[in-house]
């Protein structure tokens, strides 16, 4: 298995720290807001790594973290009235909710940055008692980002080119612009707890290193999270981690892609975030993570108007296939190991998603030609495809259910218009009128709609 590690910024073999174990953290959610599509993204990706680890014969044991304590949440607490961590929690049950429903299964540790608070002071301590971090009149506490020799190496940046972007706060009382806040003092009115340095609450970098250390330790073999948090936040991570026990902190460093919307990157601020709630109350979660995974994970995903449509007609067209199947009659115990196998190939390759759903059109085109032929292979076909992209979250409904579905939902929306022409092509096939029943076609196809013949009669479906 060969993984792209963002540290090294090549394809690695996958060696564990420990033979035969994994561990592996992936930040998580801040739960300021809703859930939207690129946080479903990021829980999908992080939950199918860790489902083909285990797959390759691994112990995993995968941590995930809520960011309960943030200036985001505070604005939000502000606005709504709502205590912040009241607020949060709330939040955080709003999202397992829909976690739920996309069917994305929890990590083995769940970690909030606000029932660490006593580890996140004592890792900040240390720091300051080691030299890397200092305190300031007013009680916040900074890391000093020169006392770390290695910091760059993972987003690749020079000290001096890091100074343009990196966010500037309470510069006055840094010693260097660069230094990040490892403890921040309260404000009035905000939520805070007490400390060596009065009372505050943590930085945001500060939380998944010192949550990481109570889970695992000093060393991790996989850190992941969205490519935007390279830097500074996983920088900083490594900088403080690594300055505290001078070993290295991950292994491995796995970045996934952005969701853009139709080639803009999403955001608050242009109004085009996609909530994973809506998406539920339009499509499947298992159409949902087709179209995600068309890409491979650590490109951009661009988000086009008709990508869902398009990966829920594909999903149809698979789960017509897997209907016949099952009406066939046919049987056959096992499965088709070249199936599997191809897969595991996809996924050796720095878990390439795509390629391994790229396959499927091949494979279920074979299928449809053995049912044709009345070979019972493929049922052993069919019975792969179920276990194998199973651990992708694909095709685990009962066939008649999604197509009920899919048919009820395309079927509301055919105008009447379309519904009175494909009316008229029946009847112009029925007296063998070719031509007219090809001209109504026409018409059909010009208002986005297209007709297919089948054994239970015309399908409409939008084009």
């Amino acid at each position: 298995m060969k993984i792209y590690n963002t540290l090294t910024g090549k394809k690695q073999e996958f060696t564990p720290l420990q033979e035969g174990k994994v561990k592996m953290y992936a930040c998580g959610i801040t739960v300021s807001g809703d859930a939207h599509i690129g946080h479903a993204y990021q829980a999908l990706i992080y939950d199918i790594i860790r489902k083909y680890f285990e797959k390759c014969g691994f112990d995993v044991t995968y941590a995930r973290n809520y960011t309960d304590v943030d200036d985001k949440i505070i604005a939000r607490s502000h606005e709504t009235g709502i205590p912040a961590l009241t607020y949060a929690n709330m939040m955080i049950e709003r999202i397992d909710e829909l976690m739920r429903r996309f069917e994305v299964d929890d990590p083995d540790i769940w970690l909030k940055a606000s029932e660490n608070i006593d580890n996140i002071i004592d890792f900040v301590q240390k720091l300051i008692d080691s030299g890397h971090a200092y305190a300031t009149d007013r009680g916040d506490v900074y890391f000093a980002v020169e006392s770390f020799k290695g910091y760059g190496k993972l987003s690749g940046r020079r000290l001096e080119d890091a100074y343009e972007s990196v966010r500037i706060e309470n510069e006055e009382n840094k010693r260097n612009p660069l230094d990040f806040a490892l403890w921040k003092s309260a404000k009035e009115g905000e939520i805070f707890w007490e400390s060596p340095w009065g009372k505050g609450r943590p930085g945001w970098h500060i939380e998944c290193s010192a949550m990481n250390r109570q889970a695992f330790g000093d060393q991790i073999d996989v850190h992941g999270g969205g490519r935007d948090l390279i830097f500074p936040h996983h920088e900083n991570e490594i900088a403080q981690s690594e300055a505290l026990t001078g070993k290295p902190f991950a292994k491995y460093w796995i970045h996934n892609g952005l969701i853009k919307v139709n080639g803009q990157k999403m955001s608050k601020s242009l109004g085009n975030s996609l909530l994973l709630e809506d998406l539920l109350n339009e499509f499947s979660a298992e159409t949902i993570k087709y179209a995600l995974l068309q890409t491979n994970y650590r490109g951009d995903i661009n988000i086009t108007d008709n990508l869902f449509a398009d990966a829920d007609k594909h999903m149809y067209g698979f789960y017509k296939i897997l209907d016949e199947a099952d009406e066939s009659g046919l049987t056959c115990d096992g499965g088709n190991e070249q199936i599997d196998a191809e897969f595991d190939r996809a996924m050796d390759d720095d878990f390439n998603t795509a390629k391994a759903l790229a396959d499927l059109f091949a494979i279920f085109k074979s299928i449809k030609a053995k049912l044709k032929a009345g070979d019972s292979s493929a049922i052993a076909d069919v019975n792969q495809v179920r276990k194998t992209y199973g651990l992708l979250g694909l095709f685990k409904q009962q066939p008649k259910k999604f197509i009920a579905d899919y048919e009820a939902k395309n079927r509301q929306d055919v105008p009447d218009e379309v519904k009175e022409l494909v009316a008229q092509r029946a009847l112009a096939k029925q007296n063998k009128d070719w031509a007219k029943a090809d001209e109504i076609r026409a018409k059909i196809t010009a208002l986005g709609y297209s007709v297919k013949d089948t054994k239970d009669g015309a399908v409409i479906e939008k084009l």
